[in-house]
């Protein structure tokens, strides 16, 4: 990044609209924390729900994200992203706030727990496909890095603080009541959206009133990604990264840290605890990365940091103080990688899309993206059952760390900033090609 660019990458703080969507989308972001804890509790504690019937709960949250390919081609047809956007918040916070009322009438049922769940991740889906148009016509393309990293900070400081601000109003209020606090994190949020001083460019009319049906432009969508080396690459990159990731899943390393590291659950969940707030820093450090090795290197480091340090934890030994530091420490360095990669990554994505297919992009992307998630998890489960837990560990570093190969072989280790200093400048990301023509 020039020189010229560090004084617009600044005014970012002073730019009212982005400090609003900032604040709604971080209280937002900690009222998910509260969900994420109160949704399975009120499962749990108040319909006595069976393991099956609560990783059900979990499943079908994600289960929106399969049709995301279908969403994302019908919101590149809607002119105002931003409608959208408020809309799914809004729809979201109706759909929760049923919980504390059918729970005043003693009428939860586990069934309306799996509706909430689905509704609630077709409402997420929908605000996800609708916010990388948003969010382009918001920031300016020098201060992408800048703003993802901002927005990674304001995540990263809820899966730090949000548990345990959750546990609490969980503990005061009970479980379905603590989720009044998520609902109306929606609220603020819709409402912050709608203060954003934007206008709509006027592509988006022409785009609007392009007629082709839903599938044609969904295919459009995953064959614009396949035909883009870069967006290609970063595909190939992230599924493989997410996939050996959910092998090695959280749940599997909670079982490998009782089990076979010999931590008690106070232990473990303090070494978490401290593990986690390695995200929080490699939000903060992200742009920094960037300007001194490039961007394109900053998301091959955060490739491999990200699922790398699992590794440590497989081959964690000694003392007490060493197994739970293993822990600790792979978490912290991990936590780091994924932000790396997280906010270098889509920074990159944001400057190749063009405006019409961004939401078509991010549905794709979604579909595969979170498609395979499940399936990594489930693969684990076989494995572990099979083999071992500390080898399945080992596997899921080991092969979440070799996704840098997709990069690799890409242009993206060769791409230093968003924003070239002139003219053919070397490292420049190339500006994006027209709608529905990859380069």
């Amino acid at each position: 990044m020039s020189a010229s660019q560090a004084p617009r990458a600044a005014s970012l703080l002073h730019d009212r609209g982005f400090r609003r969507f900032w604040a709604g989308h971080t209280i937002s972001q900690f009222g998910d924390r509260i969900s994420e804890l109160a949704l399975p509790l009120v499962a749990v504690a108040a319909l006595g729900a069976s393991a099956n019937q609560v990783a059900w709960l979990t499943a079908l949250i994600w289960t929106p994200n399969l049709l995301a390919i279908l969403l994302g081609a019908w919101v590149d047809r809607r002119i105002h992203k931003r409608r959208l956007m408020i809309f799914a918040d809004l729809a979201r916070a109706v759909i929760l706030l049923s919980l504390p009322v059918a729970s005043l009438l003693n009428a939860v049922t586990i069934g309306q727990l799996y509706a909430v769940a689905l509704l609630t991740g077709s409402a997420a889906v929908l605000f996800n496909t609708a916010y990388p148009a948003f969010f382009a016509s918001l920031v300016p393309r020098s201060s992408y890095v800048e703003a993802n990293s901002k927005l990674s900070v304001g995540r990263a400081a809820s899966q730090v603080a949000g548990p345990a601000v959750g546990g609490g109003l969980v503990q005061v209020l009970s479980a379905p009541v603590a989720v009044i606090a998520d609902a109306l994190s929606y609220v603020v949020s819709a409402f912050m959206v709608g203060r954003v001083p934007l206008v709509d460019p006027p592509t988006r009319v022409v785009e609007a009133s392009a007629p082709s049906s839903l599938l044609r432009r969904a295919r459009e969508g995953i064959a614009f990604v396949l035909r883009h080396e870069i967006l290609r690459a970063a595909l190939g990159c992230v599924v493989t990264v997410n996939f050996f990731t959910f092998v090695a899943g959280s749940g599997l390393l909670v079982l490998f840290a009782g089990r076979n590291l010999g931590l008690s659950p106070g232990a473990t969940g303090l070494a978490m605890g401290i593990g986690s707030t390695g995200a929080l820093l490699g939000a903060v450090l992200a742009p920094r990365l960037s300007r001194l090795i490039g961007l394109g290197r900053s998301v091959a480091v955060g490739a491999v940091l990200f699922p790398a340090p699992i590794g440590l934890v497989a081959g964690a030994g000694g003392p007490l103080w060493a197994r739970a530091g293993a822990l600790a420490g792979a978490g912290l360095l991990s936590g780091v990688g994924v932000m790396l990669f997280d906010v270098n990554l889509n920074a990159l994505q944001t400057s190749v899309i063009p405006d019409g297919m961004r939401s078509r992009v991010a549905g794709a992307f979604g579909t595969v993206n979170y498609g395979v998630r499940p399936i990594g998890a489930v693969v684990g489960g076989l494995l572990a059952t099979a083999f071992g837990l500390r080898a399945t560990l080992l596997i899921g570093a080991l092969g979440g760390a070799l996704s840098v190969f997709w990069l690799l072989a890409s242009p993206i280790p060769r791409i230093r900033t968003l924003v070239s200093d002139g003219p053919g400048a070397e490292g420049a990301v190339p500006a994006p090609a027209p709608d529905g023509v990859a380069k």
